[in-house]
């Protein structure tokens, strides 16, 4: 296809899909591409499905730097690295350990976009006619055994430290919660500030359908490239060449390549989340419940229970871990879920863009291009997206975004 474009998003995940209504909101021809339907690809429609208002710390930490080990999934735990690729992953967690020594100045950068974003989906999703799809009820964090109490008392203090609202979970609902599990102790809080969605992949589809009802244009293409010519910027896709005013970048884990002409080289990651969906399966709790010694989160939606759990640093496309998925599936079991022959457990793996200093990239690329991008938003892209959309929407039309994004421009990698 010849000829020049409307302002282009490439990714239609939920924050491409969130910046292509921000902007046509505005007035603006926005063109949404995408090889994939609307949420369909990536992370999107498979995530948690928790709007994480609580994760106002970065990952990267120097306890967690010593202690890493304990969270290996050879030994039980979530995390998964590449140890036959190691030293192609070497200079990225270099990068992550020295991001652990700046935690508290990252916090202080990212906690402004984590804050209001209960809030700001509540607004967005009324203004898409589908308050349906939001929960407000909080969500809740659980410990299982001998140390349950210590370890709630001790989250409870550092989040207050950091102005994160929780109370004690009701006794009779953690009596009811380790009873299924199978264990005489627990101790749990509840996060009033938080909230779900009961649809991700739903969540996707509302707001492109809004984005299409202000105008923008949705098309299934793979783009392949981007290139400056001058002041536009070329899109080489699937169905041909065409050029466009201004692009926005939000691929996910793919996104790097595309930045890479503009002179940006992005040490972007995927780190892999799983589930699997009880259909039909009943819920503990009405809201996200985090099990913290089994790091697993399982989230009532709409029709189904999705658990989501682990953090496996491997190439985007690789072909899913059977282990992953049938360990989560004794874990579930262990805690009381229950499938129903009729109706077996689906199953989901997909990449996460994660950014070794853990905090996102949101802003433009050097030279005259008119080159923006919104991607890294490692495993709070649901929770960042509304907030993301409006800060892209500000830079674009040249307004002072409401967050300083000066810490999110990707040159701070180089």
């Amino acid at each position: 296809m010849g000829g020049q474009d409307r302002l282009t998003v490439v990714g239609a995940g939920v924050i491409g899909c969130a910046i292509a209504w921000a902007l046509a909101r505005e007035g603006r021809a926005v063109t949404l591409l995408d090889r994939h339907a609307p949420g369909a690809g990536g992370a999107s429609s498979g995530n948690a499905g928790h709007l994480a208002t609580d994760h106002v710390e970065p990952l990267p930490s120097p306890a967690l730097l010593l202690g890493f080990w304990r969270e290996l999934f050879a030994l039980g735990g979530p995390l998964d690295l590449p140890w036959r690729t190691l030293g192609a992953f070497a200079p990225w967690a270099k990068r992550f350990a020295a991001a652990a020594f700046r935690r508290e100045a990252h916090t202080a950068q990212l906690a402004p976009l984590v804050r209001p974003a209960a809030e700001a989906w509540e607004r967005w999703l009324r203004l898409a006619h589908r308050p349906d799809l939001l929960r407000r009820n909080g969500h809740y964090q659980l410990w299982l055994g001998p140390e349950a109490a210590r370890a709630a008392a001790a989250e409870s203090r550092h989040l207050s430290r950091l102005a994160v609202a929780t109370t004690p979970m009701a006794p009779a609902l953690v009596a009811a919660i380790a009873a299924a599990a199978g264990s005489s102790t627990a101790a749990g809080l509840w996060f009033p500030d938080s909230g779900h969605v009961i649809d991700p992949l739903e969540v996707c589809r509302a707001l492109a359908a809004a984005a299409a009802g202000c105008g923008a244009a949705i098309e299934r293409t793979e783009v392949r490239a981007l290139a400056p010519r001058g002041t536009d910027i070329e899109i080489v896709t699937a169905g041909g060449t065409r050029t466009a005013a201004a692009v926005v970048v939000c691929a996910g884990a793919w996104s790097a390549p595309l930045l890479a002409p503009f002179g940006l080289s992005v040490p972007l990651a995927a780190a892999r989340g799983y589930h699997l969906e009880l259909p039909g399966g009943a819920a503990h709790v009405d809201a996200p419940l985090v099990y913290m010694d089994r790091r697993i989160v399982v989230t009532p939606m709409s029709g189904r229970l999705r658990a989501s759990a682990y953090m496996e640093f491997a190439p985007a496309d690789a072909p899913s871990d059977p282990r992953k998925l049938r360990r989560l599936g004794e874990d579930l079991a262990r805690l009381g879920y229950r499938t129903r022959p009729q109706t077996p457990p689906s199953a989901w793996v997909g990449a996460r863009p994660v950014l070794p200093d853990y905090l996102p990239g949101i802003g433009r690329a050097p030279g005259a291009a008119r080159l923006y991008y919104a991607i890294g938003h490692q495993h709070i892209g649901l929770t960042l997206a509304p907030v993301s959309a409006e800060l892209i929407a500000a830079l674009v039309a040249g307004r002072e975004p409401a967050c300083d994004v000066r810490p999110f421009d990707l040159r701070r990698f180089g």
